[in-house]
Order: structure tokens, then sequence, then C-alpha cells
């Protein structure tokens, strides 16, 4: 008897064991589910009513990750350590040599550039550039001078400019993580001081300084280009027309304010980080305005870093230009020569445009201020080697000259007028 009762209950727990299994596995499966969907609060919720849960899971999941989290503010520290910039140097058809003298002016070794010719320039002169990057002895050592080789359509009234200016931004960051200022020169510009100026008059400020000319009294232009809505061709052509306007007019926007100003500027590598992030989404929603707006590259960056709490204290009115305007102004800026050489030099500015090629203002530029000769680098602290800066030094020895002071005094007076919170108005 007690042996059959034994098998009586073995076989009865037998019987339920197939079914407890598959009941089992049918329960975990079905708050898997749960939990993937979302019915479930995570465990992090549930320890917060239930403390069943290990600490290590409480600590683990206490404070929810979001991606749009509150942008930080920037430091705006001092740096004694030397700063380095990255520069995009653009062009379009015919500017080849125009770029390459400005390139080689601006050249610094510790420094990092992106160069590009449009789609409008001729497929030779491209090819020209990508060779004569590939074959400079110094390029070649230093390997900090980079081509974007699949040339963008760049249109200067619509927005392609800031989509070219976008993409040098990504792919300095991509290349190089060590940078702290950038900035846009086209073939037009050159500089007034040397790259050992620059670096020294930079050296001990705020590397989350931006410079960038701005005011939000659009007067003018609000009627004739904030307002009409225009189409770029060169957003989906290969050759550059005209751009034409489509009806009704937009009224101004609400939901951020507009800001104009200048398309050359110098701007703080975590202001360019964000423009090419956008975790808040503002750059992407901007850029998308901008698409349908007259000169995109003169409101864009400034409607951006002007509608950020965080960053509107880094802001410093002024492109670091000697730029000479009719008024009002029109399209382009008039044509520096020979009698703007003493204006220009004791403005303070960094950079002047717009020039011809191989003009005599430019020569007198090279001469009195650059000590640059035949063509060659502007020398620095840098320069070893027959002929002068023909091998790099060291890059780290700066032999600041007239300029840095010229140029330390206009960031000074800058300085002192973002102090009395002149910024973003």
């Amino acid at each position: 008897m007690i042996k059959l009762r034994d098998c009586k209950c073995l076989h009865t727990e037998k019987a339920w064991a197939f079914p407890l299994a598959i009941t089992s596995i049918v329960c975990l499966f079905l708050l898997a589910t749960c939990l993937n969907m979302g019915l479930i609060p995570p465990l992090y919720k549930i320890n917060s009513f239930f403390p069943l849960f290990t600490t290590r899971v409480s600590l683990n999941h206490s404070i929810p990750h979001f991606a749009e989290q509150k942008l930080k503010p920037p430091y705006l520290q001092s740096r004694s350590s030397t700063p380095r910039f990255a520069y995009l140097i653009s062009g379009s058809k015919g500017d080849l040599n125009k770029l390459w003298r400005t390139l080689r002016a601006s050249y610094h070794p510790w420094n990092y550039y992106v160069v590009h010719l449009d789609l409008e320039s001729e497929p030779d002169e491209r090819m020209e550039l990508a060779s004569r990057v590939e074959k400079d002895p110094m390029f070649a050592e230093v390997g900090n001078v980079y081509m974007i080789m699949k040339a963008n359509m760049v249109t200067y009234r619509g927005p392609t400019m800031v989509a070219n200016t976008l993409h040098a931004c990504a792919i300095l960051l991509k290349r190089n993580k060590d940078w702290d200022w950038f900035i846009n020169l086209s073939a037009s510009d050159y500089p007034l001081v040397t790259q050992d100026d620059l670096l020294s008059a930079f050296r001990n400020l705020n590397r989350d300084w931006n410079f960038l000319e701005h005011t939000s009294e659009l007067g003018w232009k609000e009627d004739q280009r904030a307002m009409p809505l225009m189409v770029d061709p060169g957003l989906y052509q290969n050759k550059k027309s005209d751009i034409f306007w489509v009806h009704p007019d937009r009224p101004l926007p609400t939901s951020f304010k507009l800001f104009t100003g200048s398309a050359w500027m110098v701007l703080s590598r975590s202001f360019v980080e964000y423009c090419i992030w956008g975790w808040d989404n503002l750059p992407r929603t901007l850029l998308m305005y901008y698409t349908n707006f007259v000169s995109s590259p003169e409101g864009y960056f400034q409607t951006v870093i002007c509608n950020v709490p965080e960053f509107i204290p880094t802001v410093l009115n002024h492109d670091m230009h000697f730029i000479s305007w009719d008024n009002p102004p029109k399209q382009h800026p008039h044509i520096l020569n020979i009698s703007d050489a003493t204006s220009m030099i004791e403005s303070g500015a960094a950079f002047a445009r717009k020039f011809d090629q191989d003009t005599v203002v430019l020569d007198r530029v090279d001469s009195e201020v650059l000590h640059r000769t035949n063509g060659s680098f502007t020398p620095g602290g840098w320069c070893k080697g027959s002929p002068s800066c023909s091998e790099v030094g060291n890059p780290l020895l700066i032999k600041p000259g007239p300029g840095a002071k010229r140029l330390r005094k206009l960031i000074n007076e800058l300085i002192r007028s973002a102090q009395n919170g002149k910024q973003c108005q």
C-alpha cells in the first residue's frame, strides 16, 4: 500500500510539472512584452513605491537620463596654453590662386585648415588645388590641411553657404578634438596680423568667447529678406542660378527672435559643437527657416546663438574683419585698395576683405605687416630651415609683433562692452 501511494504521488507530480513549466514560460514572455512596450514602469519607479529591490538597482536607476537635458553654460575660464584655430578657406570659379595665397599667408603648423573650391569652379582648378595640397612639403609633413574633394554648390544669396560652413565644421570636429576657435574666410579675405600675433592675442582669452557682428534691428531687411519667401536652385541643381520668389509672404516668427550681421565670424568650439549636434533641435529648426531667407549666412549663426540663454554671455559684437560698406550696405562690400591700407591696419582687426587678386595693397600687407616674401609662409616662432619657414621648429614658440598689440586692444574693448550687457540686442 505504501509503495502504491508513493507511485500515485509521483504520477501526480509529473502530471503537474509540464503545465507548470508551460505557464511559467508564458508569464515570463508576457512580462517581457509589457516591459518592452512601456506598459509596466521601469524598476527604479517600482522601487520608489515598493523598496523590494537591492540598493544597487536603486542607485543605478534613480536618475533617468534625457537627451534634452538643459545645456550647461560655457565655463568662460581662461587657459594659459596656446590656443588652436580651425579654418575654413573657401572659393569659387577663378579663385584658385587667391585661395592659395590666403592659405599660405594664414598658415601655422599649430592650426587646422579645410579648403574648398565650390562646384562652380572648373574641375581642373579643384584638381590643381588638391595636387598643391598633396605635394606641398610642409602640408605633407604636418598633415593639418584638408581639402573637401566632393565640392558643394555655394550660392551666396541662399542657404548653401551656411550648409558648406557646417560641413567644414563637422569635418574639423571629426578629425581633431583639440582646437578652440573656428574661423571662416573666403579667397577674397586676407590676414592683417601674423598667426603668432593671433595666437598671442587669444592665448589668455576665455575659450568660449564668440566673435559675431549682430543686431536685432533688421531695418529694411525685415521687409526685403525676413518676410519674402525665396527658393535657391543651388539646393538641387549643379549650376548656379539666381533665387526665385514664391508667394505668399510669411509673418515674422514668434517662437524665436531674428538677428542679422556679418557672414564672417570666429566661433568657439563649444558653440560649433552645439550647431552641429543641436541637441535641443534649435539649430535644425533655424536651418530650415533660413532655407528660404535671402542672404542666410548673415543671420543664421547670429539667430542661433542669441536665442540660447547659455550662449548669450559669450557673444562679442565684432567679426574680426575690416570691411568697407556703402550706406546703406549693398550685397557686396567695396573692393579694398592701397588707399584703405592705413585704415584697415589701424582698425586692429585680424582680417580684411574684399580684395582682388594680386593687388598692390596685398603686397604692402605682405611686406609691412606679415613680413612675407616671394609667396612664402608668414614667418613665426615656429620657422626653421633655409629658406626661412621651410622646416617646422617648435610650433609653440610664439613671437608676436605689433599686430598682437593692436588686436589685443580691440578685443579688450569688445570685452568691456560685453560686460556692460550689450550682447544680443
